[in-house]
């Protein structure tokens, strides 16, 4: 009798908004964020101007001198750093998840590489963080990014910002 409610539910489409919200999660972290192992960030991306390219989530150290710096330089100097990508989904809602080390601040990058260059172009690609502050055209200080991840998962909105002419990076809607 189990049996049959459990299949009758799923043919009924019951269970599938939970197995679609666990799909939906991009990257090759997404097992830390639907397992709930943690610490990680579950990032939500609102705001994409379109659906092509790849999106990159990567978290730096907390710190001015680290904060984008080449993840080469990092990686060899023993220094915290991770990406995780994944290519645009067509349609629905778009979340990224990233392992961190330990509990503890860190400074969180998305970027939306529209041009399928693997080197960040101004005049196509997005970015955005954690704090949603306006980019505008300077280039974007630590404290924009910087999160506190607990020992759970933390979830963040981060909103897609995109190259508006001489007023610099903002929001589509701006």
């Amino acid at each position: 009798m189990v049996r049959t409610l459990a299949a009758s539910a799923l043919l009924l489409g019951v269970a599938a908004p939970a197995a679609q919200a666990q799909a939906s999660v991009l990257g090759g972290d997404a097992a830390a964020c639907t397992g709930g192992a943690g610490p990680a960030v579950l990032a939500t991306i609102i705001g994409l101007k379109d659906r092509s390219g790849e999106l990159k989530l990567e978290l730096y150290p907390a710190n001015e001198q680290d904060f984008l710096r080449d993840d080469r330089d990092l990686i060899r100097e023993g220094k915290v750093f991770r990406r995780v990508r994944a290519p645009a989904p067509a349609s629905g809602a778009v979340q990224m998840c990233v392992r961190v080390p330990h509990p503890g601040r860190y400074a969180l990058l998305f970027t939306h590489n529209r041009d399928g260059r693997n080197k960040f172009s101004i005049w196509s690609d997005g970015a955005g963080f954690a704090s949603n502050a306006r980019l505008g055209r300077s280039r974007p200080h630590v404290q924009q990014a910087t999160i506190d991840v607990p020992a759970g998962i933390m979830q963040v909105n981060i909103r897609a910002q995109y190259l508006h002419g001489l007023s610099g990076f903002g929001p589509m809607n701006d």
